[in-house]
């Protein structure tokens, strides 16, 4: 039975949306990762947008909860139901059925779908929802409804804001398998198993902790695919499921041992961390030592040290991918499509650590068999820092041993590692932006944007926000603030394309009434960021004008777009876009590629793309659904937000995209493309910047003026030849130096105190050390101090061999005459002085100590 489906087609079946899993990493920036099946519907439920049509939604929502209070990351592979990554199934109510409706689609589904015993079946509500008691007993016996207080019923989004009692459903898995003092309904056993989770959000609690009935309560469901599928399977553990065994099977197969359950906490440790790598390499989050990337990491790092322990010795998690692939790519395609990035970034990555491994056990063995209670702090960082072992890695490793690490040892030394570096984790995204929208959506619904086609417009100016987002009346000559229009030509930022700057004109007049800065999206409404010229207010009428760059935009986005077709033609459909940025005097485009690019191969990348140019290939544009688009071969990025009607930009057959941006209505227009950067930002993903119509232009004159200048300055027509020459030169003069070095070195005459050949001198140029060890080589006794003037100040370097003179010593006692300070070894020092005219008088004091030092 495919649970996943099933439960769709019985929402769906009652009226409800089904809405495709949102990307892993969420659209709020309180975020780092989709953690819950409500994270995509949480600006309905705060009441920041309005509730879609229909006002009920259903989906399978794939969630990431690594740390913090659910402490899965460390829990994973020692308890039966803890993952780092897992499916949500999930249905909604904005405003629409409450908990009439909730606990009949709930019950129906559990007893006749999934088809669960109901002498199995257990509910819990909370101590003072009387109406959901009341509800149950329509459908269950009273004996089996428990009422449970805030702790286990309540549920709130946050300190203020939406909340509610809840209802749980659980499953008896039967005291003939559990019988601990903890296995009773709401104990830590795991007889009872919480399958479902029905969140009733009829309140609002203000900041002094008041409750406050919601005007339209709302549902919020919650139930976990993997436990449902570990009842269905009766299985006690969701690693003994469809869902992991495979993988788990394929780990048996490359360690060539037997997996057992009680022993076998590294076999499900790699199968959850697969799932989790897997999916946020190919939604595209990538290594890196920060945010989401660092945590992407540290549980690939954590998988590796675990299959180091059952004997592997070289990257198998790549390995591991289409076995996954197999399981879950049927209903998440995206998996197929990008397995084989996915698999390079993860061999590069598990290389890199296996590189490291062996050396950073070593010492964490050598540290720990001298660890009674407290594991170094020092060490810990050491591992951290050298061999990339995350601390919770080596946490981890001492958990089956009861120690713990000197984390204040540990957090003192990241801290002053932090403040060497002068550099703080960057978070998850830009301040959350909070303003006046949701009445404007209210008001007026979505404004209508025509610059596909029109560059201006006569528009209304429908609202006005002040740079706080709230809305005013009217914006005083000189303010900033934000401006909706009824009907506006300006491209909102998207894509990675810029937003529209331009004009705001009186319709009569001409007269510029508000310079546009900006365009950006919020929720849907398409708003102007503006200066105003003269005061501005709503209902008033203007004419909206583009600014001309936005052609050069449109080139660089259409060069983009032909890039991104080179670069899978050439480097292989492994590529995929990890980001981009479109303005109107450069692209930049972030892409998954194991290793950089080599000059050959960028060079046919510039050459593909400029040919596509040159063929003057006329661009066309269509709307189509969804699944026309795909059929056609279209690009989706993912994490994109795309509707059932989808916009498709094409060139020929080589480039095809789905993309809201402005595009050239024929490639010729883009003109000469030039790659200007090729570079690496993080482990597996390539950047390349390029510049192309104006842009090119402009780089190309300045090349030309820059050559223009060497040829100048070379005194020559052709630079090349003038560089030649130039390099002949100074050939030339290197080797007169060192002939001159050579002569100066022979000068070095030593005269004789007793059986100690003796050098005490001045140079001008030249080495001194690499004298001294010359003259060293030459005697089997000798004592060498020479003097050397730079500019202003004089080096003094010593060195000796088979005598009892210290240099170190020697040069101490003299440097002082040349007003300096100095010493070293026993065989060589140096030092500095500021007083280059009592050079002779040092030569005279060095051949004195020189001379009782080897009478003594």
């Amino acid at each position: 039975m495919d649970i996943r489906q099933a439960f769709l087609d019985y929402f769906a079946s009652k009226g409800h949306k089904v809405y495709e899993s949102a990307p892993l990493v969420p659209d709020d920036p309180t975020l780092l990762f989709t953690n819950a099946g409500m994270v995509p519907f949480k600006n309905i439920f705060t009441g920041e947008v309005p509730a879609p049509t229909p006002p009920r939604a259903t989906s399978c929502q794939t969630c990431i909860r690594a740390g913090g209070k659910h402490n899965d990351l460390e829990n994973v592979g020692h308890t039966a139901r803890h993952h780092t990554f897992f499916e949500m199934l999930g249905n909604f109510s904005f405003g629409d059925y409450f908990k009439e409706g909730a606990i009949a689609y709930a019950w129906e589904f559990v007893t006749e779908v999934l088809a669960l015993p109901v002498e199995r079946l257990w509910v819990t509500v909370h101590e003072s929802d009387d109406e959901a008691f009341d509800i149950w007993k329509k459908h269950i016996d009273e004996g089996r409804i428990r009422r449970f207080g805030d702790k286990d019923n309540f549920w709130q989004m946050g300190d203020t804001g939406p909340c509610g009692p809840c209802s749980e459903i659980f499953y008896d898995q039967g005291a003939e398998h559990f019988n601990g003092p903890e296995d009773y309904l709401g104990g830590d056993g795991d007889r009872f198993l919480e399958i479902w989770n029905l969140v009733f959000m009829q309140y609002e609690r203000d900041s002094e902790g008041n409750l406050h009935p919601l005007p339209k309560p709302s549902i919020d469901t919650g139930m976990g695919l993997e436990r449902v599928v570990a009842v269905k399977e009766g299985k006690f553990s969701n690693y003994d499921t469809e869902l992991f065994m495979p993988i788990i099977r394929a780990v048996e197969a490359m360690v060539g041992k037997t997996y057992a359950y009680e022993t076998g906490a590294s076999y499900r440790v790699i199968a959850d961390h697969l799932r989790s790598t897997t999916f946020l390499l190919a939604q595209g989050v990538n290594f890196s030592n920060e945010g989401r990337g660092y945590v992407l990491r540290r549980i690939l790092r954590r998988a590796v040290r675990h299959g180091y322990m059952l004997g592997l010795r070289e990257p198998f998690m790549h390995k591991l991918v289409d076995v996954l692939v197999g399981i879950m790519g049927h209903h998440y395609t995206y998996l197929k499509e990008r397995a084989e990035s996915v698999k390079q970034s993860m061999q590069v990555e598990e290389e890199r650590f296996f590189a490291t491994i062996a050396a950073g056990i070593a010492l964490f063995e050598k540290e720990l068999a001298n660890t009674k209670h407290l594991f170094s702090g020092a060490v810990a960082f050491k591992l951290y820092d050298t061999y990339g072992f995350p601390l919770d890695l080596t946490q981890d490793m001492l958990r089956d041993k009861g120690i713990e690490v000197d984390i204040a040892e540990f957090e003192r030394l990241m801290q002053a590692q932090r403040e060497r570096a002068k550099a703080a984790w960057k978070g998850s995204g830009d301040a959350k932006v909070e303003g006046d929208f949701k009445a404007l959506l209210e008001a007026f619904g979505e404004n209508r944007f025509i610059g596909y086609d029109n560059l201006e417009s006569e528009s209304r100016v429908l609202a006005l926000l002040n740079d706080g987002f709230a809305r005013v009346s009217c914006l005083e000559a000189g303010q900033k603030g934000w401006v909706m229009l009824d009907i506006t030509p300006f491209y909102a930022e998207s894509g990675g394309q810029t937003g529209d700057a331009g004009v705001l004109r009186e319709a009569e007049s001409g007269e510029t009434v508000a310079e546009v800065l900006d365009t950006k999206k919020f929720f849907g409404l398409n708003l102007s960021q503006i200066e105003a010229k003269r005061k501005l207010c709503e209902n008033e009428s203007v004419e909206a004008a583009v600014d001309t760059s936005r052609h050069e935009i449109a080139k660089h986005h259409s060069a983009t777009h032909l890039l991104h077709s080179a670069l899978r033609e050439i480097l292989g459909e492994h590529v995929t876009q990890a980001g981009s940025l479109v303005e109107a005097t450069r692209l930049r485009f972030d892409f998954s590629h194991p290793k950089a690019l080599t000059p050959e191969e960028i060079a046919r990348i510039e050459a593909w793309v400029n040919e596509k140019i040159e063929r003057a290939i006329e661009g066309e544009t269509e709307e189509m659904a969804i699944e026309a688009a795909k059929a056609k071969g279209a690009m989706a990025l993912f994490g994109e937000k795309y509707g059932e009607k989808v916009r498709v930009v094409s060139f020929g057959d080589k480039s095809i995209e789905l993309c809201g941006g402005t595009h050239v209505h024929n490639t010729a227009e883009i003109g000469m493309f030039l790659i200007t950067k090729e570079s690496g930002v993080s482990a597996g993903v390539r950047r390349i910047e390029a510049v192309c119509g104006h842009a090119a232009y402009e780089r190309v004159k300045q090349m030309r003026e820059t050559l223009a200048k060497v040829a100048a300055e070379l005194k020559a027509k052709d630079p090349l030849q003038g560089i030649e020459k130039l390099q002949q030169q100074v050939k030339s003069l290197k080797n007169e130096l060192k002939e001159a070095q050579k002569a100066k070195k022979s000068d070095l005459s030593a005269m004789k105190i007793g059986d100690v050949a003796v050098v005490v001198d001045e140079v001008e140029g030249g080495d001194i050390k690499a004298m001294i060890d010359d003259l060293k080589n030459a005697h089997a006794q000798v004592a060498v101090m020479l003097f050397q003037k730079k500019g202003e100040k004089v080096l003094i370097a010593a060195g000796q061999k088979n005598t009892p003179v210290k240099a170190g010593a020697w040069v101490k006692a003299i440097a002082p005459v040349l007003g300096g300070g100095g010493g070293g070894r026993d065989d060589f020092a140096q030092a500095g002085g500021k007083k280059p005219e009592a050079i002779g008088e040092a030569k005279t004091a060095a051949l004195k100590y020189l001379e009782e030092a080897l009478q003594k």
